[in-house]
């Protein structure tokens, strides 16, 4: 009998054995120390981490350069919690030194966790927080301290830091700490520390002054290279777009119209450009936000949650501000604002193309930004693709590329009829197709525009609507998160700071879910064999600052445009702001009046719906107070769903009063007395895939 076994391929050598990563077993830890990392969910320790614990622990100052997000802070964390720490000593052993407040933090944190079961006390000390909290947990037996150089430096000069048992200095990203302006604080803290002490410098790049401040500061310091962020640069593709003059940020959109990045961090040089830049993507239908050093700390938590999960498309962002956001979905990095050193490029853009995706940064060169370009192809060799800025025939081909695209979501999950597709197989082989398919979409399209509406500029809004993928398995960010950063550039010649002032007092934008939001929906009008349209109603109002967008009646559309009036909060049916954008586009009074709905399930009781609000129409409370609840109509909520979490949540019917659901968010009445049991009904629960956050209502300005 013969054995006939499947084909083989012969050719080559037989490929090699791909080497298993090492775990944590590869390295002497305590017990309790990897009881820690494997409560954190650790698995094998990075090449920095492997590369570092065993010189750190012998007493070996270091120098190491590896690039950003690869662990560096585990790196250090590790041999200081496990052997360098004497934890029979309740003083100030080890000194680590971060650029911004949120790095002295998070750092702070990562430390505490590693020492968990080491029973070491980890203080972080930065500038902003209250001096007194700070002595005190300072004088309670910290050992670890991790801050700010300003700060430090004034508890050191005041006396409440005492450095005589010092023996470890970490310098968290170095190169940063250097360009930001603090090299004059770092040198006055190493003055003033003991002289016979380690070091471990941690940097993304090491350039000369680097250099030069651990061969001043550190004795006989041993360099360790791993995989810089010049390395990281140089796997990413760089494009450049040259601009001779006019309107960078109008410029900057037509670019993101062509590029279409699914999600990117768009980095500017001042606070005041963040805004400008922000405001133009916003205009355009972006989902964009800005992230500096002006912004609340309230605001600053949602907006960088959202980032981590990605929620957020467009960051816009001064690089100061952006420094401890560990992102790794990004696609694309783009300098609105060309940095002003190399060393800075490479930091931008090492914040994609990590963990073996691909990248792409994108910057727009002006006249004064060549040199800095030039510096740049000398110093790391990345010499980046030049192209010209969009034509019009390209933001032509763009716009019909949005409206072939709005054809193909609406009808690509639609069961066909045999018929119809071996007729359109039949039309696609006819000699005279193309006239046939135009005259079919202009009869479609032309109609449309008869009764005001503009099907491409649907389309392209649309497609600027669309969010990027949700990140899975990200682990919930820390509930403290870092106060906002000082010291970024600012222009000086930016008028009406109070209306800034006023606008992040009413930056209330909710995430929306992007699993949930489709591009655009077209579909005919239902057949006598399918399911029937939702009788029309009256028009929704249009929303300040975008005209609503109703189909032709034929057709029924789904509109993802945001509605602005609800960045408010609303008391007795009115907005906390009722003014209009001045820039905002008047509503279209010939539109249709009236637009197709999905049927949706009948509402409890006592529920209901008045075109942009569902309200359960319930007596209100006497001295009830409201609670703003995050989610509305487009995470499918209802005044049902919210009334049922009370009822669950042990709330009797006169407990609550009048249930506001709109498009973004909701407001639930309930009696004073049971604020605290409203927010905790609410508090842990999900709706869709969206968790429910609630808390009370910030009042208008002006109210009693």
């Amino acid at each position: 009998m013969i054995d006939i076994q499947p084909p083989t391929a012969r050719s080559g050598p037989p490929p090699a054995p791909t080497p298993e990563q090492p775990t944590f077993d590869a390295l002497p830890l305590s017990a309790d120390v990897r009881q820690a990392i494997d409560e954190l969910g650790y698995t094998n320790p990075t090449p920095v981490q492997l590369a570092v614990f065993e010189p750190a622990v012998r007493g070996v100052s270091l120098v190491v350069q590896a690039r950003t997000g690869t662990g560096k802070t585990a790196a250090f964390g590790l041999p200081l919690v496990d052997q360098l720490v004497r934890r029979g000593v309740q003083k100030v052993q080890v000194l680590i030194l971060t650029p911004t407040r949120e790095l002295a933090l998070q750092v702070g944190r990562e430390v505490e966790k590693l020492g968990k079961y080491r029973g070491i006390k980890v203080v972080p000390i930065y500038g902003g927080a209250p001096m007194g909290a700070q002595i005190e947990a300072l004088a309670s037996g910290a050992q670890v301290v991790a801050g700010t150089p300003g700060r430090v430096l004034d508890h050191l000069r005041r006396g409440t830091l005492d450095a005589s048992n010092l023996r470890i200095l970490v310098l968290d990203e170095a190169d940063e700490m250097l360009s930001m302006g603090f090299s004059k604080e770092l040198h006055a803290i190493v003055e003033m520390l003991p002289k016979d002490r380690q070091g471990l410098f941690f940097s993304a790049t090491i350039p000369p002054d680097v250099e030069r401040l651990a061969r001043a500061h550190l004795k006989d310091p041993e360099f360790i290279t791993l995989s810089s962020d010049a390395v990281g640069a140089l796997q990413i593709s760089h494009v450049v777009y040259l601009l001779q003059g006019g309107d960078k940020r109008a410029e900057l959109v037509r670019i993101l119209e062509i590029e279409d990045p699914e999600s990117a961090i768009i980095f500017c040089n001042t606070k005041d450009e963040t805004q400008r830049v922000c405001e133009a993507l916003q205009n355009r239908g972006y989902d964009s936000e800005w992230l500096n050093g002006d912004l609340e700390q309230r605001e600053r938590e949602r907006i960088m949650t959202r980032t981590r999960e990605g929620k957020l498309r467009y960051l816009v962002a001064t690089d100061v501000a952006a420094r401890g956001i560990d992102v790794s979905h990004l696609t694309h990095v783009i300098n609105a604002d060309f940095p002003e050193s190399a060393e800075q490029y490479v930091h931008r853009t090492g914040r994609t193309g990590r963990a073996g995706r691909t990248g792409t940064a994108i910057s727009i060169i002006g006249p004064k930004d060549i040199g800095n370009l030039y510096i740049l192809r000398l110093t790391y060799k990345i010499r980046p693709l030049e192209r010209q800025l969009p034509s019009a025939g390209e933001m032509k081909t763009r716009q019909e590329t949005d409206v072939v695209d709005m054809f193909r979501l609406a009808f690509e999950n639609r069961a066909m009829h045999p018929d119809d597709l071996a007729l359109a197989r039949r039309l696609l082989t006819h000699s005279s197709a193309e006239q046939i398919l135009a005259g079919l979409l202009r009869d479609h399209l032309g109609a449309r525009e008869a009764l005001g509406q503009d099907p491409k500029t649907e389309a392209s809004e649309a497609r600027r609507a669309k969010n990027p993928p949700p990140v899975a398995n990200v682990p919930a960010p820390e509930a403290a998160v870092a106060e906002v950063v000082a010291g970024e550039p600012r222009s000086e010649t930016r008028a009406g700071r109070a209306n800034r002032a006023t606008s992040r007092e009413g930056r209330r934008r909710e995430e929306r879910p992007r699993e949930e939001r489709p591009a655009a929906v077209i579909a005919p009008v239902a057949g006598p064999e399918e399911a029937p349209v939702v009788p029309k109603g009256p028009a929704r109002p249009a929303a300040p600052g975008r005209p609503r967008r109703v189909p032709h009646s034929s057709f029924a559309t789904w509109e993802p445009a945001a509605e602005k009036d609800d960045d408010q909060p609303i008391f007795n049916g009115e907005t906390a702001s009722s003014g209009a954008p001045t820039n905002a586009r008047p509503p279209r009074e010939d539109r249709a009046p009236s637009r197709a709905r999905l049927p949706e399930p009948p509402p409890m009781p006592g529920i209901s719906e008045t075109g942009a609000e569902q309200v359960a129409a319930v007596p209100a409370l006497e001295g009830g107070v409201q609670l703003f609840v995050n989610v509305g109509r487009r995470d499918g909520a209802r005044a049902s769903d919210l009334q049922g979490m009370l009822e669950e949540g042990g709330f009797a019917k006169d407990e609550i009063g009048p249930i506001r659901v709109r498009d973004r968010n909701s407001f639930v009445s309930v009696r004073k007395e049971a604020v605290d049991r409203g927010i905790a009904a609410f508090t842990g629960k999900t709706l869709g895939s969206r968790g429910v956050i609630a808390e009370v209502a910030r009042p208008r300005p002006g109210d009693a």
